[in-house]
């Protein structure tokens, strides 16, 4: 906190004059055309294709796929699967996936909740028994079935229209001959090792960790890769991959076990939406946390957020309490739906949102808030977005939970089993309380929005909890505040944390926020004289990509994360 303080007071004694002529640098003004001083690049603009993902060698390779003939979905399958090689801090197929899909001959949206459910055979008298009292970061108790497969060969089922094998021949030719590493994964990954280094099988594969610019190779996910390929989802679900899988995973003391593997599905879901000053924005229901974002933006569709101005105390003011009452909804009802009767339509609803609306008072941060009585954070995840030339897109995101999973790596596949079980809450009789064959609440968040019936956006921000107050602001920065696709992204950010938990734990002290380095000194004197806490965060503010489509012109326009190795091409 004291050295916030002395950079904010350093940062108001300097004082720079130059004489007022054309030549005299200009200090603190927009240094791009568009007049945005935050503003690093341009949008990319293309007509026959576009995609967005979180590593430019993943981008490039969805471009391939569109080149050969492939759909928006064979693309964005093809650049998940490469960066499983290339972002294994962030995803892989030992992990799950959710897509929201635009299908422009049917000009529906489809969505897909790809993740998957708990061990059978993994009661809660295991944890009881052991005196644990939450699901612990990494090792084998926190795994929970990986969907990613599966979720990649519904989409191709439906929407695909290359072979499974082509799809994933560039992934299988980068993981053979190697791809050079890029500084951010390679500090991830660093970071991973140091904490998964004993974890079963994580030393063999993925140590020593990479350093910047080394050639990678992975010839054990070549291998599953080239499996998936020429077998079939079947391989892994109920072949000899979810066998040597449930193998290893005993060995070594866990419950996930081929039975569970075997029994996995995905499910196709209806996606949810509210409208936002004309905006349908949509979201998958729970056992994600998207219709926070909904929640949020039924709250602040109240405020006249224009007239404040982007970086606003007042805004930003408004964005942190709303983020604080939708969150106690997300900790007391997000979950599995089919272990529990969820009030999603409630909790979206315009009449809901008048009435939560009331509680917030506009000059003072509130301490706690009760969640929704109706009557019936740490992670790391891509997100990645693909248009087709025929208008097809597809909203994608994957993830490990946090970072490399759980570091339990089966012998001789090339890839790490998910954490994802952590998420559960070891209380008894809450909607997101352990138990077996069951989905734990999910932190990630595709979305999509359309405009009279038109596509318009699909975008998305990985990064744990953040996601829903990631989705709101860039939305209320293109919408409310006039910035381009791009813009919207490189804005300077806040993250609140500290709210109530679906894994229990409540929040009684308001919590506290971090501000990128963006939001103006006296903003955030002015944000701390309302209550806030103030804390410096380094990182935690998510990655963004995103695809906008103009129905009038048929080009779309492409935007990626400043904040990370995104990028965005198209042709």
């Amino acid at each position: 906190m004291k050295t916030l303080i002395f950079a904010l007071l350093l940062s108001m004694s300097l004082s720079v004059r130059f004489e007022d002529n054309d030549d005299a640098p200009r200090v603190g003004g927009p240094d791009r055309i568009t007049g945005r001083p935050f503003a690093t690049r341009s949008e990319v603009i293309a007509k026959n294709g576009m995609a967005a993902t979180s590593h430019p060698l993943a981008t490039q390779v969805a471009l391939e796929i569109l080149r050969a003939g492939g759909t928006a979905v064979d693309a964005a399958i093809a650049a998940n699967a490469a960066l499983g090689l290339m972002e294994p801090t962030g995803c892989g197929i030992g992990g799950d996936l959710f897509a929201i899909v635009w299908d422009a001959e049917e000009e529906e949206l489809y969505g897909l909740n790809a993740s998957g459910r708990s061990p059978r055979a993994l009661t809660a008298d295991v944890f009881t028994a052991r005196g644990l009292d939450h699901i612990p970061k990494y090792g084998v108790l926190p795994l929970s079935v990986p969907g990613c497969v599966d979720g990649w060969f519904r989409l191709h089922e439906r929407f695909g229209a290359l072979s499974m094998e082509a799809v994933l021949a560039p992934a299988i030719r980068y993981a053979r001959e190697g791809f050079p590493l890029t500084d951010l994964i390679a500090y991830y990954w660093e970071r991973s090792v140091r904490v998964l280094n004993d974890q079963p099988g994580f030393a063999e594969q993925f140590t020593p960790a990479p350093k910047v610019g080394q050639l990678w190779k992975n010839p054990n996910l070549a291998k599953t890769y080239e499996r998936l390929g020429k077998e079939g989802r079947d391989v892994f679900y109920r072949g000899e991959i979810a066998h040597a899988i449930g193998d290893f995973v005993k060995e070594h003391g866990g419950y996930l076990a081929y039975e569970d593997l075997a029994a996995h599905e995905s499910t196709w879901v209806e996606p949810v939406s509210t409208n936002y000053r004309g905006y349908d924005v949509w979201e998958l229901p729970p056992n994600g946390q998207g219709i926070a974002a909904l929640q949020m933006l039924n709250l602040l569709e109240g405020y006249d957020l224009a007239s404040m101005g982007p970086g606003s105390a007042d805004w930003l003011h408004l964005l942190i309490e709303a983020k604080k009452i939708a969150f106690e909804d997300r900790a007391k009802f997000y979950a599995d739906p089919a272990f529990n009767e969820l009030p999603v339509e409630y909790l979206v609803s315009k009449e809901y949102a008048d009435k939560r609306r009331k509680e917030i008072d506009p000059k003072k941060a509130g301490q706690s808030y009760e969640a929704a009585n109706p009557a019936l954070e740490e992670g790391d995840t891509i997100y990645l977005t693909v248009a087709d030339s025929k208008g097809n897109m597809v909203s994608l995101i994957q993830s490990n939970y946090r970072g490399m999973g759980s570091g339990v790596a089966p012998a001789g596949l090339g890839f790490i089993l998910q954490d994802r079980g952590e998420l559960f809450d070891l209380t008894p009789g809450r909607f997101n309380s352990y138990a077996p064959g069951k989905r734990p609440f999910h932190t990630i968040i595709p979305a999509f929005v359309t405009k009279d019936g038109k596509p318009w956006l699909s975008f998305g921000v990985m990064g744990g909890s953040f996601q829903p107050q990631g989705h709101v602001q860039v939305l209320v920065n293109m919408i409310d505040f006039g910035m381009n696709t791009q813009e919207a992204g490189d804005a300077a950010r806040i993250a609140h944390g500290g709210s109530s938990q679906p894994t229990g734990g409540r929040m009684d002290d308001g919590g506290a926020i971090s501000l990128e380095s963006g939001i103006a000194p006296e903003v955030v004197r002015e944000l701390a004289k309302r209550g806030h806490v103030i804390r410096p965060g380094k990182g935690g503010y998510g990655g963004y990509q995103a695809i906008r489509f103009d129905p009038a012109t048929g080009v779309y326009y492409g935007a990626s994360e400043s904040r990370k190795d995104g990028h965005a091409a198209g042709y």
